[in-house]
């Protein structure tokens, strides 16, 4: 009767524990939210709102779970199963943790990514997100274990085995995945840019972890190893503010000398006329074996491929149309004598 009275006693002693305990964690989750609240609603970063928010939202589920824990060790069956319930205790508690600190990283880390005006780095952060979380999980089971009393020498023979093992094994797709760090960070080419590698003309559709999908003038879908991208030579023309294109023709020895100093003027008004063209300098370079040699210098001043090339074309078929009105008679352009070659 003695014992059971006892046992009535103590029961009763930790329920009131634990309902205090609770009670407390109520009152202490008020009170700080009410005062943290007040500092940072003077803040213009909503970071601080969402960070408190958490912060008070473990609070609560912290105080009952240590409330719990007290009420168990004053139970007199606690000495039976001590062990298993204390380690259960904190697991509890290393999950609360861990979930809070997974959300303020996850937070800061989209933060972060929101800041930045660069769009590669930004979805280099935000794809970071389960690599983060995976991390603090991480961390926190060996915090665990090592809490509970596991021996980790062992632990970490067998993890540092399986490193190496996997090392290896996943050594390409490490590789490619920061060959994909490197394209985001290092921007060589972005998505919808039309580029040459390794003599595959193309239109970038979509970098990812692994490789790259570009489109062929063809049509056809070619899938690229980023780390095959990263060691070609890469000509991306859609960085291109400009073209410089230089263009050589030839007219025949029995062209008047009128027509031939009206030439560099003819074709200065036909590139000034042409959209997206502007002109550089046209001149009489030389007497070839066969021809008089004229050449000509103008800038393409888009950078789109298809309206570059009919900006070309026009001025070709401009000359075209204007010698023939002129009567000027194409020869084929051959070497020339005695002609200062200029390196631009």
């Amino acid at each position: 009767m003695q014992n059971m009275q006892n046992w009535s006693s103590t029961a009763l002693t930790a329920l009131a524990v634990l309902l205090i305990g609770i009670f407390l964690s109520i009152i202490l989750a008020r009170v700080a939210r009410s005062i943290l609240g007040r500092l940072v609603s003077k803040t213009a970063s909503k970071t601080d709102d969402y960070i408190v928010n958490s912060a008070i939202s473990t609070i609560k589920p912290i105080g009952w779970l240590i409330s719990s824990t007290v009420a168990w060790q004053i139970l007199p069956i606690q000495n039976q199963i001590d062990n298993a319930g204390l380690s259960l205790f904190k697991l509890l508690f290393l999950i609360i943790i861990v979930r809070f600190a997974n959300k303020v990283a996850i937070r800061l880390v989209q933060t972060a990514s929101l800041r930045i005006d660069d769009p590669a780095v930004s979805t280099m952060l935000n794809s970071a997100g389960p690599m983060v979380r995976a991390l603090i999980w991480g961390i926190g089971f060996i915090f665990y274990l090592q809490n509970i009393g596991v021996q980790m020498a062992a632990l970490w023979a067998l993890l540092s085995a399986g490193g190496i093992g996997a090392g290896l094994a996943l050594k390409d797709p490490v590789q490619e995945f920061f060959e994909y760090i490197t394209i985001l960070l290092d921007k060589p080419f972005q998505n919808g840019q039309f580029i040459n590698v390794n003599n595959i003309w193309a239109t970038v559709e979509r970098v990812g972890v692994r490789s790259t999908k570009l489109r062929s003038l063809n049509g056809e879908i070619i899938v690229m190893s980023n780390s095959l991208l990263t060691k070609g030579v890469i000509s991306n023309y859609a960085e291109m503010e400009s073209r410089r294109l230089v263009h050589s023709i030839g007219v025949v020895y029995s062209t008047p000398y009128t027509l031939m100093k009206t030439i560099p003027d003819i074709i200065k008004l036909i590139i000034d006329n042409t959209d997206y063209a502007k002109f550089d300098r046209c001149h009489f370079v030389g007497f070839g074996d066969s021809s008089l040699n004229i050449e000509f210098v103008y800038y393409i001043t888009t950078k789109e491929y298809k309206k570059a090339m009919k900006a070309q074309q026009d001025i070709n078929l401009e000359i075209i149309r204007e010698f023939e009105d002129k009567k000027i008679d194409f020869a084929f352009p051959t070497r020339t004598v005695n002609v200062v070659k200029e390196y631009e």
